[in-house]
Order: C-alpha cells, then sequence, then structure tokens
C-alpha cells in the first residue's frame, strides 16, 4: 500500500503538537475551567438564555480550534479533530442522561446543579488525560490494542443494542455505587446540602456533605463512560494530542449543554441505536487497522468517511426520534397546564 493511502486510511500513532502546544492547551483548558468556576462561584438556577449562550461559545469554540489545526497543520488532522469532536460530543449526550438521573436521585438543588456538573467535568478531565495517556501507550507497543479497543467497541456497540431493543432504560442506583458506599464509611454525611460546601465540621468532627457525594458519583460515573468513549476516539486519530483536545471540548460544553437539553433529552428515544451504530463502526475500522497490520490488502476505512458516517446516523436517529415522540411535548405542556 503507497503511503499516501496509509495517510489517508488508517489511524497511525502520531502527533501534531510540540511540547509548547501541549503546555499552551492545557493552560487555555485551566482557563476556560477557572472562567466556569468564576460563572458558578455564586449558586444559581441557570436560564435557558444563559445555557444557550455558554453552549454557543462552547460550539463555536472546538470549531475554531479545528479550523485553526486545519490551517496550521493541514487537512488530515483538522479533519480527524472534527470528526473525533463530533463522536465525543454524542457520546457526551448519552452522558447527560445518567447525570440527570444522578442529580436527580441526590435531590440536588436547581442552584447547585451546574456546580456539581463542573466539579464532575473538571475530575473527569483529569481521568480522561490519565485514560488517553494509557491508550497511547498501548497502541505504541502493543500490536494488538487496536484489537482489542476494537472489540471493546463492538461489546459496548451490542449491549447498547440489546438494552435499548428490550426497553431497558439508564437506571442508577445510589446506594449500591461503591464510591458512595466508600465515602459513607470513612466519614460521616449530612442529612441536607451546606451551600457549595462539600465538607463540614459537625459534633467536632469532619463530615461530607451529600454534593460531595453526588460530584464522586458524577467522575465515577464519567470513568466508566471513558472506557469506550477514549478508544473511540482512537479509533478516528492515533495523534494523543488530538484525542485530548476532542474529550476537553466535548467535557467543557456538558455543562451549559445540559441545561439546555433538560428538556429535550427525553425525546432522543432512539440515540441509543445510533450510538450503537457509530461504535460498531468504529470498532470495525479498529479492527480492520489490526488486520491490516497482518495483510497490507486489507480494506481501509478514510476518516473522511468516518466523519459522513456519524453525521448521517446522528442526523437519522435525532429525526426519527424527534417524529416518534413529536406528540409528547404538547401532551406534556396539556398536563402541566391542567395541573395549575
Amino acid at each position: 500500500m503507497s503511503p499516501t493511502a496509509s495517510v489517508i486510511a488508517s489511524p497511525q500513532l502520531h502527533t501534531i503538537a510540540s511540547p509548547w502546544l501541549w503546555v499552551a492547551t492545557i493552560a487555555g483548558v485551566l482557563i476556560l475551567l477557572v472562567l466556569d468556576f468564576a460563572v458558578t462561584h455564586r449558586p444559581h438556577e441557570v436560564s435557558m438564555r444563559e445555557a444557550i449562550g455558554w453552549t454557543v461559545f462552547y460550539l463555536a469554540l472546538p470549531v475554531a480550534f479545528g479550523a485553526a489545526i486545519w490551517a496550521g497543520f493541514g487537512s488530515r488532522p483538522g479533519t480527524e479533530f472534527l470528526t473525533g469532536y463530533l463522536l465525543e460530543k454524542s457520546l457526551s449526550v448519552d452522558n447527560l442522561f445518567v447525570f440527570m438521573l444522578l442529580l436527580s436521585a441526590f435531590a440536588v438543588p436547581a442552584a447547585l446543579a451546574q456546580r456539581v456538573l463542573l466539579y464532575g467535568i473538571a475530575g473527569a478531565l483529569v481521568l480522561r488525560g490519565l485514560f488517553i495517556a494509557l491508550g497511547a501507550a498501548a497502541l505504541a507497543s502493543l500490536d494488538w490494542a487496536f484489537l482489542l479497543f476494537g472489540a471493546i467497541l463492538l461489546i459496548t456497540a451490542a449491549k447498547l443494542l440489546v438494552d435499548a431493543a428490550g426497553g431497558q432504560q439508564h437506571d442508577v442506583e445510589v446506594s449500591s455505587m461503591r464510591s458512595v458506599r466508600l465515602l459513607r464509611r470513612v466519614l460521616p454525611v449530612t442529612d441536607d446540602y451546606r451551600g457549595a460546601r462539600m465538607t463540614v465540621r459537625e459534633a467536632g468532627r469532619r463530615a461530607l456533605t451529600p454534593l460531595a457525594l453526588v460530584v464522586t458519583a458524577v467522575m465515577t460515573t464519567d470513568l466508566v463512560f471513558a472506557v469506550d468513549s477514549v478508544p473511540a476516539v482512537y479509533g478516528v486519530t492515533g495523534d494523543p494530542y488530538l484525542v485530548f483536545a476532542t474529550n476537553a471540548f466535548a467535557l467543557l460544553g456538558l455543562r451549559a449543554l445540559y441545561f439546555v437539553l433538560q428538556a429535550a433529552l427525553s425525546r432522543l428515544v432512539h440515540l441509543a441505536y445510533g450510538l450503537a451504530a457509530i461504535l460498531a463502526f468504529i470498532g470495525v475500522k479498529l479492527v480492520l487497522h489490526w488486520a491490516h497490520g497482518i495483510w497490507e490488502g486489507m480494506p481501509q476505512i478514510p476518516t473522511l468517511a468516518s466523519l459522513g458516517v456519524i453525521v448521517v446516523v446522528l442526523a437519522t436517529v435525532t429525526a426519527t426520534s424527534l417524529w416518534a415522540t413529536r406528540g409528547s411535548g404538547e401532551s406534556d405542556s396539556t398536563t402541566a397546564s391542567s395541573t395549575l
């Protein structure tokens, strides 16, 4: 196979980033996190106008970043970043279902919801960074790592499909979460929230507030999501820098997106089918890449084709979901009006 075909078709390990670019990017992510913490310093309920404004900002930012990558390093890394970002963003929407259940299970006050999400996102960025580094090390030293990652995605896709076909919904049993049980064993937990504080001093000893438990639950849940999320984006690009950037941008905009989609999430009834199809497609792409190392005649899937598949699948399941639930919005409004 020609070098050009290899560049187009397969997620070879490579990087466009110098140490200075890594430092600048991480510094930029930290600045955005500090900005978010400044915005949420005073706990308040998030209005739809505020949520939409921040969502537009966090959607425009990766588009501008992708354009800069394209202009500075060429079309290949630019396409890989945009494809990876779209993949991570679509997977993060599924995360929001679980986050919504967690916030509901812990009875998080509306004024503290965005602080919970922000703490969870900050912790998730650190955990994702570790996963990305481990993934890069595995792909660089183990020839069968692509096969392993592909298998993980295919198994995840099959589970999503079986759960969706069986009508199984996301379920969160707070009392059974190991992280929550461990925290409760180490320190006592107060009966109520104490503003934005995660620990307080009661009866001469330190105690956790429910806020600490829900933040831990959100971070632990994202760690589980990272098991398929990080291998999926490595199926699009072999550049750890772009993998980190796609994860960072997808997570940073999650807080605002939660409040924008909160009412609409229940209508995305076919999202699981779409995510299963996307993960299966990327899984097959990784398996083909592994097989290509054994037989050079094995066909490869171009990154641009991956982008097209992701866009088409997401557009299709969104359209079919909205069509299938087209009367639900009106009935909900009618029910709400009748109860006033």
